[in-house]
């Protein structure tokens, strides 16, 4: 019995180390994913609920539903040229479109029969997807991982012109919560954090990214 429950705890911590899933704050109609720039990209984004020069149309922009994925990333908009922190409303159904075109950036061998098969779709592909360890409020590494969602060259265009419903400067709520954290007042800054929570997927779509 003893070795039954051992083997079942270490199939379930297997588990949680694979889960794979994307958490995000969204509503009907769209989902909130999260980037962070410099001044003179930032400022005109808001504005103008667009992207415009100096930011890149020409290189692949990463997209995070994750928040706290990207205040790790960030250090809470500290890091040079990503003090402002924006967050990008996109149509679900853009969203959706993004990942059905996407293509891991490793060769997983639940989703591709073999490293050529997935070495000729990454080529081609216009969207890349990444799997990457969950952060806490902390910046620690958590056992689930969270998708970032890289746009190509080739669809920055559209991505800017027809994806974008608002763009959101959550900037000042970054630096509160950054100062709460500061002072200990973990409770105080974790109620601040943008509620998310798991986004669900068609099942084709979802086996494609490798959630699970």
């Amino acid at each position: 019995m003893k070795v039954f429950l051992h083997n079942k705890e270490e199939k379930e911590k297997e588990e949680m180390l694979k889960q794979q899933e994307i958490r995000a704050d969204f509503d009907s109609k769209t989902i909130t994913v999260y980037q962070a720039y410099n001044k003179k990209i930032a400022l005109p984004a808001i504005k103008n609920n667009r992207f415009e020069a100096p930011f890149s149309f020409t290189r692949m922009t990463w997209i995070k539903p994750s928040y706290l994925w990207l205040m790790e990333r960030s250090n809470w908009g500290t890091k040079s040229n990503q003090e402002y922190i924006l967050g990008i409303k996109i149509k679900r159904d853009c969203w959706e479109k993004a990942l059905a075109m996407g293509v891991l950036t490793d060769p997983d061998k639940t989703v591709y029969k073999s490293g050529l098969e997935w070495e000729e779709k990454f080529k081609q592909a216009k969207v890349h997807i990444q799997w990457d360890p969950e952060r806490s409020l902390k910046g620690g590494k958590l056992q689930n991982r969270t998708i970032q969602v890289g746009i190509s060259r080739f669809l920055i265009e559209e991505y800017n012109n027809d994806w974008i419903e608002e763009i959101v400067d959550v900037t000042p709520l970054t630096k509160k919560i950054n100062q709460l954290l500061k002072e200990g007042k973990y409770k105080e800054a974790k109620r601040l954090i943008p509620k998310e929570r798991v986004y669900n997927l068609p099942a084709l779509i979802a086996k494609n990214i490798a959630i699970r």
